[in-house]
């Protein structure tokens, strides 16, 4: 049995919803955190000692971390191998990295400003959003000639980014034209299990 813990308006759990529905790894879906509660219960702090989402159960295993999760859907899926070459591996690596410690953090508190805060504070906003545009620009400068954000084949960085990008182009706010990174983005979230993992109404 395989199951996942969390909220599909969670850019984290939607990461791992992504990987295994594009792996083709059925799971049962749990909703927890937020106003679902859950994640302050005893028996589910006995599996996350941290009370976030999302966690991935199978079989006894217990695996929390979102990009842990990528990694481990990559490791036991064919579908989602990781490149062979190392150079290549690692290409993947620093780019899921980098969606987890850069480009999500940057557009943090535009987000929690614009949709869970009741009288936004407009210079926290503009502050996010300058940050999170300097990011944008980084990923439109790589993907200018690329198909995916690493080589010509799907990873799971084109999972992390995505959902960080699906998150970033539906701020209520306005951008900056990024053509390379819409283009990506229309690519990558036309995928079926995309349009399952980020289904749900950001905020």
């Amino acid at each position: 049995m395989r199951r996942l813990w969390g909220r599909l308006n969670s850019v984290n759990v939607q990461k791992a919803a992504w990987a295994l529905d594009e792996a083709g790894l059925a799971f049962e879906h749990r909703v927890a955190g937020g106003a679902h509660g859950v994640v302050d219960d005893q028996a589910y702090r006995a599996m996350n000692p941290n009370g976030l989402v999302p966690t991935l159960e199978e079989d006894g295993f217990v695996l929390w971390e979102s990009n842990a999760i990528l990694r481990y859907v990559a490791a036991t899926s064919p579908a989602l191998a990781m490149p062979e070459d190392p150079r290549e591996r690692a290409l993947v690596e620093q780019w899921v990295d980098w969606q987890a410690t850069s480009f999500t953090p940057a557009m943090r508190d535009a987000f929690w400003q614009l949709f869970r805060t009741p009288s936004p504070d407009g210079a926290m906003v503009a502050a996010s959003l300058t940050k999170s545009e300097a990011h944008a620009a980084i990923l439109d400068a790589h993907l200018a000639g690329r198909t995916y954000t690493v080589g010509e084949r799907f990873t799971i960085a084109d999972i992390a980014l995505g959902c960080a990008a699906h998150r970033w182009l539906n701020l209520p706010a306005e951008r900056a034209e990024r053509p390379n990174l819409s283009r990506w983005y229309a690519l990558v979230a036309g995928r079926p299990a995309a349009a399952r993992a980020l289904g749900e109404p950001v905020g």
